[in-house]
């Protein structure tokens, strides 16, 4: 009889390939999955429910509470006509007029839901609730929560009941020590909840080193490797076209997140320094307005260009197209200091050599494999230094080439993903 594994994940499902990767290894390997997300409300072509195989479905959870949406239309609607404020404003004195007390309470209920954090307690505890409601509705033998977001949905559903069910918690960053996690709220939550878990996953071996040290218990390590792409793959996006570049223009790539503390300020000021090459940003995220302003400020129009992100099937169709790949992390927090970074083995893949921070796991892969150069991913000086060494000695970046196909055998999933799968054949053996 096939286990039933439901996972839970604090996105859309769109682009996040390590849980695309172990939910496709789960599938395959005769376990029935139930992917829990969250629904996207500007995609209305991404639907609720995705059959990707017959052991895998997706299941998307509604974002938005109806209340809240019911809420916000009347705000927008008494707001957009005049004269239906001035009536909605007499209705609302006479009530006030008649029933001060519930009046009063009622209008700050509803100014604390449009307008303060309140909305947002509001929003991520219905979906919360929601994803719990999705997770109890089968009898699954095991849950498994993706970052701690997630983590209290899978403690609710497998241990608040009478017959506990399996509990993975799968920690794809640092939750103690991350950009945008600075209440202290996170680690004590993580401090409660992991000792309710019956197994632990982690990125890699710093990271797992930390975790002993702050729980007393060594988690298992998957690594954050790709899919490995067909040795005979070679086609590749137009990328040049699409930009109005010259055909033999070097690519000079960073592909992924445009988030604070990934070093891309630095890129942009390395940008005029690169004696020859197009700086292309491939994704999108929260401080792209930001880079797209320094592109303005520094006129570099004709050196840095933007191409949004690309659903992950197509990525490797991008990056073949690169000269060097970046991952310039800034040592911001430890979960930066620690990564190994999935960026970093999907231009291995691809067979572009790597302009990279110094940190341990990543340099011991970049400097060990041979497949780039480690630099001070927070000087622009230092990475414009390495781009251009690697601009001049076509012979060293063509050797790196070389390396990045032979390192592609060890850095890939089909490797990795036995080390998954063995995590829960313990699971059934101690079922």
């Amino acid at each position: 009889m096939k286990k039933q594994v439901c996972m839970f994940v604090w996105n859309h499902f769109t682009n996040d390939a390590r849980v695309l990767r172990e939910c496709t290894a789960l599938s395959d390997s005769g376990y029935a999955v139930d992917l829990i997300c969250i629904e996207d409300p500007n995609n209305k072509e991404l639907s609720r429910h995705e059959e990707k195989n017959p052991n895998f479905n997706v299941y998307r959870v509604k974002r938005y509470p109806s209340l809240l949406l019911y809420l916000q239309k009347m705000y927008r609607l008494v707001f957009k006509y005049k004269l239906l404020a001035i009536t909605m404003l007499l209705i609302w004195f006479l009530l006030l007029y008649m029933s001060p007390l519930p009046v009063i309470t009622l209008s700050v209920i509803f100014l604390l839901l449009l307008k303060t954090k309140c909305r947002v307690i509001w929003i991520r505890g219905s979906i919360i609730l929601r994803m719990v409601g999705r997770g109890l509705i089968k009898n699954y033998d095991i849950y498994h929560s993706n970052d701690l977001n997630t983590l209290p949905q899978g403690f609710i559903c497998s241990k608040l009941r009478f017959k506990h069910r399996k509990l993975i918690y799968d920690s794809h960053e640092v939750q103690t020590s991350r950009t945008g996690y600075n209440s202290k709220i996170h680690g004590y939550l993580e401090s409660c909840l992991i000792k309710t878990v019956d197994s632990m996953i982690v990125e890699n071996h710093t990271r797992a080193s930390y975790n002993k040290k702050l729980y007393g218990f060594y988690p298992n390590v998957v690594h954050n490797y790709p899919f490995k792409i067909n040795e005979y793959a070679d086609k590749r996006a137009p990328i040049r076209k699409l930009l109005n570049l010259p055909e033999d223009e070097k690519i000079l790539l960073y592909q992924g997140g445009i988030q604070t503390g990934r070093g891309l300020e630095n890129l942009i000021k390395a940008a005029p320094l690169f004696k020859e090459g197009t700086l292309v940003f491939i994704g999108d995220g929260k401080i792209k307005g930001n880079l797209l302003q320094m592109v303005d400020q520094m006129n570099l129009h004709q050196k840095v260009r933007f191409i949004p992100k690309v659903p992950l099937v197509d990525l490797p169709e991008y990056t073949r197209n690169a000269y060097i790949g970046f991952q310039v992390l800034n040592n911001v927090c430890f979960n930066h200091y620690s990564a190994s970074s999935n960026k970093l083995f999907e231009y291995i893949m691809s067979g572009v050599p790597v302009i990279s921070c110094s940190f341990p796991e990543i340099k011991r892969v970049v400097e060990g494999e041979r497949v780039g150069l480690c630099i001070d991913s927070h000087d622009p000086l230092s990475i414009a230094e390495g781009v251009n060494y690697l601009l001049d000695s076509p012979q060293l970046h063509g050797d790196m080439k070389k390396n990045c196909i032979k390192a592609r055998e060890i850095y890939n999933w089909d490797y990795e993903k036995n080390q998954f799968l063995s995590i829960y054949e313990k699971m059934r053996k101690f079922d």
